[in-house]
């Protein structure tokens, strides 16, 4: 366990509000994006599943006064490899999105790495062990 930095708190957080919102428009509006960006339809719907139990997760990590560290190690290796996936998403052929499903898988990958690194530079800035 660590004492999580204000730091490390702030980028949890911030990863279960981008993810429930996530969540909710890629659940409840799949039918309209898969139209909208060219993506399958149960790819939308099932990611938006995903990020309801995922938000709910790192929204409870948020919460914590004292956080599992290998925990936190396992949500910055999940964004970082969210983050390659999308990108090779765009590179294969499995989905064939239009510019603007482009755009918003790019856009994605963006924020979930960026909010990775966030919380790597906030984990490396907590502090160690907690003694129980």
């Amino acid at each position: 366990m660590i004492h999580p930095s204000l730091f490390l708190r702030r980028a949890i957080q911030a990863d279960a509000i981008f993810s429930g919102v996530s969540a909710v428009l890629l659940t409840l509006g799949a039918a309209d994006l898969a139209a909208l960006l060219n993506l399958p339809e149960a790819l939308l719907r099932e990611t938006g599943l995903f990020l309801v139990a995922y938000a709910a997760l790192v929204a409870w990590l948020g919460t914590r006064a004292t956080m599992p560290r290998a925990l936190v190690i396992i949500v910055i290796a999940g964004n970082s490899a969210w983050t390659v996936a999308s990108i090779a998403l765009l590179f294969i052929d499995a989905v064939m999105p239009n510019l603007l499903g482009q755009a918003a898988i790019a856009m994605q990958a963006i924020v979930v790495g960026a909010l990775a690194e966030l919380q790597y530079i906030g984990l490396r800035r907590s502090s160690g062990a907690v003694t129980a």
